[in-house]
């Protein structure tokens, strides 16, 4: 016997699936949540998504997009690559009219800022095999967003709330943690998907700062991390040798035997301002 249909006439996700086909497919990093709860509570995480924009990537079949609409998001511009999934996310669309947008295409390739208003907020399941070159893209215009409420692999998470002297720690911690706020908010097993991935998920917080933590440029400093944790074994006097090695170091009062991880990200600021400045001749 078929499950009722929600409160806006909308089939049960297991028979809208079934009926238009929609398999997850690894190759595009696909989980479907079926579990209303969860895709509500991640939907609340978000705060007041009433003004402004909320953007989704990857909705494939629309359980998430469901609940956004349902927590009262205002206008919901939602990215999905997978054409298999149109027709599904159409009939939420009727749902829900005037408030929910489709744009058929691939994430890395659209820019959120172009398609919608501010304040803008991405909440979004994201696809694993693309979920860290999504964010360090949007992080690019950090300025542009009241906010991320985001799904990662749970290594990932660590990653991004990762502090000086942690395994976890890396160039991902220093460049988020320089733009950002990061927050982990809570984690989804892995038995609350279909099909379940290896791994156990987090649901991230992440809130851009009004201003980066330490002035820096950004390439440089992408270029000063790169450096530093490309060798993170090795002290710094040897990992930063391209970048002036302890000359660098010594203009930025840093003791050369100090290793990557150990930096805070004040620290890989300082670094990058003084290879901006020219104190890092090549060669050491």
């Amino acid at each position: 016997m078929s499950a009722p249909p929600d409160g806006h006439g909308l089939a049960p996700l297991r028979e809208v699936i079934a009926r238009h086909g929609i398999g997850a497919r690894k190759g595009l990093g696909q989980h479907f949540l079926f579990d209303l709860n969860l895709t509500r509570r991640i939907a609340r995480a978000a705060g007041d998504i009433a003004a402004g924009t909320v953007i989704e990537i990857g909705p494939g079949p629309g359980g998430l997009t469901r609940a956004l609409l349902e927590c009262g998001a205002g206008r919901l511009v939602a990215i999905e690559r997978d054409q298999r999934c149109a027709a599904a996310l159409h009939e939420v669309q009727a749902a829900y009219p005037g408030r929910l947008e489709l744009v058929m295409g691939d994430a890395l390739r659209i820019d959120p800022v172009d398609i919608s208003e501010a304040p803008r907020r991405i909440v979004a399941n994201l696809p694993y095999n693309v979920s860290t070159a999504l964010l360090l893209g949007w992080l690019e215009r950090a300025d542009a967003y009241a906010g991320f409420t985001l799904m990662f692999q749970k290594e990932v998470a660590d990653r991004l709330q990762a502090r000086p002297g942690e395994s976890a720690y890396g160039r991902l911690s220093v460049i988020v943690q320089w733009l950002c706020h990061v927050r982990r908010l809570f984690d989804v097993p892995a038995s609350a998907f279909v099909p379940p991935p290896k791994v156990v998920s987090s649901v991230v917080e992440i809130v851009p700062r009004a201003e980066p933590l330490a002035p820096a440029d950004r390439k440089t400093l992408e270029r000063v991390t790169q450096a530093a944790f490309g060798q993170r074994r090795k002290m710094l006097r040897a990992s930063l040798r391209p970048l002036g090695g302890e000359a660098l170091l010594a203009r930025a009062g840093i003791e050369p035997t100090r290793r990557a991880e150990e930096l805070s990200v004040e620290e890989f600021a300082r670094l990058a301002r003084e290879v901006s400045a020219g104190a890092g001749a090549p060669g050491d």
